[in-house]
């Protein structure tokens, strides 16, 4: 019980380290929301290590850390709502065994920005935001994809590691 603990301690400051990083990178998509999401790498790698409970213990920990350090309440909401959505449709496609690491987290990566888009139409009280969704659907396919070619190969190289 206690190298667990130790375990998620790491994985949480990984998450961190991570989201503090894309905070620093430059890169504007032009689009409202769209990230290249650095962080989800350690959710992806908790999910296929430890399964769903610790990925979205992780999740949450590191949405509600992050955005009250480098955001605000808004992104704190938006991200819940993006990285639970994100987590569940994860886990299934997951435990159905039919998608590789890849397919998982572009999966996703597309499911996090519709779980954001979603909340952003309720706030804002209108669904003309929908218009963003293609744009978010192509930025959630890249960005999900390079987020499960990274996953996949962490994932090969700490096989024999015990958790």
């Amino acid at each position: 019980m206690k190298n667990r603990a130790a375990y998620f301690g790491v994985f949480t400051a990984l998450a961190l380290i991570l989201s503090y990083i894309e905070s620093l990178i430059p890169i504007h998509f032009g689009i409202p929301g769209a990230k290249l999401g650095l962080a989800n790498l350690i959710i992806v790698i908790v999910l296929y290590r430890t399964g769903w409970r610790d990925a979205l213990l992780l999740s949450v920990v590191r949405i509600v850390l992050s955005g009250f350090i480098f955001g605000n309440l808004f992104a704190v909401v938006y991200s819940l709502a993006g990285g639970i959505l994100s987590l569940a449709v994860m886990a299934l496609l997951k435990k159905s065994s039919a998608f590789s690491v890849v397919g998982v987290s572009l999966a996703g990566g597309v499911c996090h920005n519709l779980g954001q888009l979603t909340v952003a139409m309720i706030v804002v009280e209108t669904y003309q935001v929908g218009y963003y969704f293609p744009m978010l659907l192509i930025a959630g396919m890249a960005t999900g994809t390079v987020i499960g070619i990274a996953a996949g190969e962490v994932l090969r190289r700490i096989q024999n590691i015990r958790i």
